[in-house]
């Protein structure tokens, strides 16, 4: 019941709810995020979704575009702007997703949508993460996030899929709270970065 019915229902109603309480600071983020990134305060990417299902997740946008002389972005810690590293740090780049959640395209709490390159090396356990809908936060989020290995990351997911429950999803977004506040392991920092996903690793 929890899984097909209530779950969403407190999703629609928890974002929408979080949306109009943060609505300031949604705006002066905006606002600050488009001086900063050249009128572009959005982050927008194409990421797999429950059975597989292409969406554009919202984030906001926390490095600017430069390039080098070859036309390459320069690495992610020379692209940060100092506002954008504020909102990484603090988390806040995450608040746009909650209209991901709004339109029935994320959960607040799931297994994170990764890129869609990793689709065709996913083995079929790991290919789980996709029977529910990707969150904001999850059961690897709280447990380790970046500093654990990918096959790691894949059985904290799948673990999640075949035991979600409402007190579970309330335990994850209390470990979640607690991590934001201490800013412990939530975010890439600007010298971290994840190693790329090729299946065997």
């Amino acid at each position: 019941m929890y899984k097909l019915f209530i779950k969403r229902s407190l999703d629609f109603s928890i974002s929408l709810i979080l949306l109009i309480l943060i609505s300031p600071v949604f705006i002066v983020l905006i606002i600050f995020l488009a001086i900063a990134n050249n009128g572009k305060p959005f982050f927008v990417q194409r990421r797999p979704g429950k059975n597989e299902k292409i969406f554009s997740i919202i984030k906001f946008k926390t490095m600017n575009d430069k390039k080098d002389e070859h036309g390459d972005l320069l690495p992610d810690h020379e692209r940060f702007t100092p506002v954008g590293t504020i909102v990484r740090k603090t988390s806040l780049d995450e608040i746009p997703q909650l209209i991901n959640v709004l339109k029935g395209e994320m959960s607040l709490i799931g297994p994170r949508p990764l890129i869609i390159a990793y689709l065709p090396v996913y083995n079929e356990t790991q290919k789980k993460r996709h029977n529910v809908r990707p969150g904001i936060t999850g059961w690897a989020q709280v447990n380790g996030r970046n500093s654990i290995s990918w096959k790691k990351k894949f059985e904290y997911d799948v673990w999640y899929v075949e035991n979600l429950n409402f007190l579970l999803d309330i335990k994850i977004l209390g470990l979640t709270l607690q991590k934001v506040l201490k800013k412990e392991d939530v975010n890439l920092s600007e010298a971290q970065t994840s190693e790329y996903f090729d299946g065997t690793n």
